[in-house]
């Protein structure tokens, strides 16, 4: 029986990361001969960051029904828990052993744990790399990256462009790369490229009335979805521009934007939290590459700016679980204006729900959408292309038979036959 340890932030944590590693943690344990941990931060950052990270809004979970084991145990801020957690994940004697990297920051703890292990554990060591540039770009990343990854038995990445990253980060070191989870035989690393995988963990409901809820929300014929936390690198300010221009040309639009401003979830009149925000801004100065502090950026302001009140509806909260199939079930499609991109949970959770996506010309989202097949494909930067596309997608609507066949191998069990494929013979 293997037994396999997911580690990252468990189930309670808001974010995608966390459903990647719940969801990939339910994919093994739905085979009985698969021994299952998750094992999961108490505290993923440095306490000086001003942020609610745990999900106090959701009334379901995603453990029920299985025969997973999650323990909570690393914290960021106490590097005695590091090799406390090392320890643990030891004595679960884990044929496997996989890292969820998903920021550099976290290289100081997940490094010290990964090389203890491999030097104390018989267990693979896999690195899902979720990311090997970092979207903010502080001055430290690659060493904190490198910290972090370099232990590595294994690495997963979910794009070539991530493979090429991951090959200028160690230029002196040999790897294999394949799709079907075949390790080396000589001193290569192997480097398994996976799409990301799709969502499973919310389902449409066939009895979801979404023209009621459509027409409770005010929402007109055409609905496009902004979706998820709300953080620079994802353009939002791009797609409300862009949909202000739209809104020009049509009277049958609405943009629809949820999620929660990802530095606005603490209360800002607590000294403690103003105490966070002004180390947390220092910090940001010292080591971001462009000195501009996220905490500041406001894009929903731009709908007032813009006249777009009756055009918008915005649910500026962490949508619970138990709610996101709604919002996906009324809207056409998903608008991913982002600035740079990496595999991104939002737009596999799109997938799910078989919406085409509306996505900019960057990173990896052209190995994943096809241009009038599963999506329509924008220029970066160019607030004039992402209005035509939006216009083209009315006109010119995308088959949700296209989008499910284009999802057809970014299942979760496509990932765990290559992630297995060494205990398979």
């Amino acid at each position: 029986m293997p037994t396999i340890v997911c580690f990252g932030p468990g189930p309670k944590f808001k974010g995608g990361i966390s459903n990647y590693n719940t969801s990939l943690a339910k994919t093994l344990d739905k085979d009985p001969e698969n021994e299952v941990h998750i094992v999961s931060w108490t505290n993923q950052y440095p306490s000086i960051i001003p942020r609610e990270f745990v999900d106090k809004s959701s009334r379901s979970g995603f453990m029920e029904g299985t025969r997973i084991k999650v323990k909570y145990i690393t914290n960021y801020n106490n590097p005695f828990s590091w090799k406390q957690t090392a320890r643990y994940i030891k004595s679960l004697n884990p044929d496997k052993v996989i890292f969820q990297w998903a920021i550099a920051i976290q290289g100081l703890p997940m490094g010290s744990m990964a090389k203890w292990l491999k030097k104390h554990a018989s267990a693979e060591i896999i690195f899902d790399l979720h990311f090997v540039v970092q979207k903010e770009g502080s001055t430290i990343d690659e060493r904190l990256t490198k910290m972090g990854i370099r232990h590595a038995n294994t690495y997963i990445a979910h794009a070539y462009k991530t493979v090429d990253e991951l090959k200028d980060l160690y230029p002196n070191r040999a790897f294999n790369v394949n799709e079907s989870g075949k390790r080396s035989e000589n001193k290569a690393t192997t480097v398994i490229k996976l799409f990301h995988p799709v969502y499973d963990l919310y389902e449409p409901d066939p009895d979801f009335d979404a023209e009621a809820f459509k027409k409770k929300l005010g929402l007109k014929k055409h609905v496009f979805l902004f979706f998820g936390f709300i953080r620079k690198y994802k353009g939002l300010h791009n797609t409300i521009r862009a949909f202000k221009k739209v809104s020009q040309q049509r009277d049958d639009v609405s943009l629809l934007i949820c999620g929660e401003e990802f530095w606005a979830t603490l209360d800002t009149s607590k000294i403690t939290t103003k105490i966070k925000r002004a180390l947390f801004a220092v910090a940001q100065k010292l080591l971001l590459k462009n000195k501009e502090s996220e905490q500041d950026y406001r894009p929903l302001q731009l709908i007032e700016e813009l006249g777009l009140e009756e055009d918008t509806v915005v649910i500026n909260e962490f949508i619970p679980n138990e709610d996101v199939h709604k919002y996906f079930q009324l809207s056409d499609c998903s608008v991913l204006y982002y600035l740079t991109a990496t595999p991104s949970g939002v737009e596999s959770l799109t997938y799910n729900f078989e919406l085409p996506i509306l996505a900019t010309n960057v990173g990896h989202f052209p190995e994943t959408i096809k241009d009038g097949f599963n999506g329509y494909l924008a220029q970066d930067r160019d607030i004039d292309s992402m209005a035509e596309q939006m216009i083209r997608f009315i006109e010119n609507p995308i088959p949700k038979e296209n989008v499910r066949k284009s999802a057809e191998n970014m299942s979760w069990d496509n990932y765990v036959s290559a992630l297995l494929n060494d205990l398979n013979k």
